[in-house]
């Protein structure tokens, strides 16, 4: 391993856990970021604007070996964008096109995308999993973006200017985590009474600390440049049993009672919450196969190990 990693979106809940893993392995690490930020120790940190179509990548990216770009639009709950699709595209499609160009301009080797297991769609049915090979069914602007953001790369791969490997995570939780998860972890250790106790669903999850292991493994193996791959904690779990398993984690009872998730939907439906009932009642599973025979790569923490991690750095910031 030589050369200098950039880690774009170093800031970010995942891109903290890379950069942390990364200098502990004795990798030179240079965090890009929106604006001037305190990134973790070893870590140096330039700043380059916001992420679009014309953002100036050149700078940070001298002298770079490998780049593993994490920053992008996500996902947000009740977008008040006119156009939300165009705003995803700015940053994820236009803003990765260009960083594809500049690195390759800057001689960097490879490139590592972040993209998302929305590409595949939003749910799988009963005993199937998502492949690399699925036909993509992006199903909302953020995955749609994505999905056309790793087009572009494709395309810069096949003109031989640089590597291009892509990864495309489920739900992606562990300490620094935010949105659903955060609110779910919540929920759980206040005690308040969930109405989830029927669901049998099965979903894919996938530990950070994991992620980061990962991505560093694909930003140096001769095998992945490429390819595309899904990656998972490798043990799937049904909603009522994460709910179990964060209260177990946070030392304090369960509190789930049944109710028919048909009823669940129908109230989603009402309230106009359609999506995030469907998250919590639908399946998502990831076939990681390839990641094991391909790049030898298993995850080194469980889930369960990966849940104790999450809710222990809860207690710790409930307590500051």
């Amino acid at each position: 391993m030589a050369g200098i990693v950039a880690v774009t979106g170093a800031n970010g809940f995942v891109g903290r856990a890379l950069c942390t893993e990364a200098v502990r392995r004795g990798l030179v690490v240079r965090g890009i970021t929106r604006a001037p930020c305190i990134l973790p120790p070893g870590v140096e940190n330039v700043a380059v604007g916001n992420v679009d179509g014309s953002t100036e990548w050149g700078g940070a990216l001298a002298g770079c070996d490998v780049v593993i770009h994490l920053a992008a639009r996500v996902h947000i709950m009740n977008d008040k964008s006119r156009d939300p699709l165009a705003e995803f595209r700015r940053v994820n499609t236009l803003g990765t096109e260009r960083l594809a160009q500049s690195a390759a301009s800057a001689g960097v080797r490879r490139l590592v995308n972040v993209s998302s297991i929305g590409v595949n769609g939003p749910s799988t049915e009963g005993d199937l999993k998502f492949t690399d090979t699925d036909t993509p069914d992006p199903h909302n602007p953020y995955s749609i973006s994505k999905w056309e953001a790793e087009q572009v790369l494709r395309r810069v791969q096949q003109s031989g200017q640089i590597e291009v490997v892509t990864v495309r995570p489920p739900l992606i939780y562990g300490p620094g985590v935010g949105g659903n998860f955060l609110r779910l972890l919540g929920a759980v250790y206040r005690g308040i009474p969930l109405p989830l106790g029927l669901t049998r669903n099965f979903r894919d999850l996938l530990f950070v600390g994991n992620l980061a292991d990962f991505l560093i493994v694909c930003a140096f193996h001769l095998a992945a440049s490429g390819h595309t791959y899904l990656v998972s904690d490798g043990t799937p779990v049904s909603t009522h049993a994460l709910l179990r398993g964060l209260a177990r984690a946070l030392g304090v009872r369960s509190r789930l009672f049944p109710v028919p998730p048909f009823l669940l939907q129908t109230l989603g439906n009402m309230t106009g919450y359609t999506a995030e009932f469907e998250r919590l009642l639908s399946s998502l599973r990831v076939d990681s196969t390839k990641v094991c025979t391909e790049l030898d790569w298993f995850p080194p923490f469980t889930l369960r190990q990966g849940l104790q991690a999450t809710a222990d750095w809860y207690r710790a910031e409930r307590s500051k």
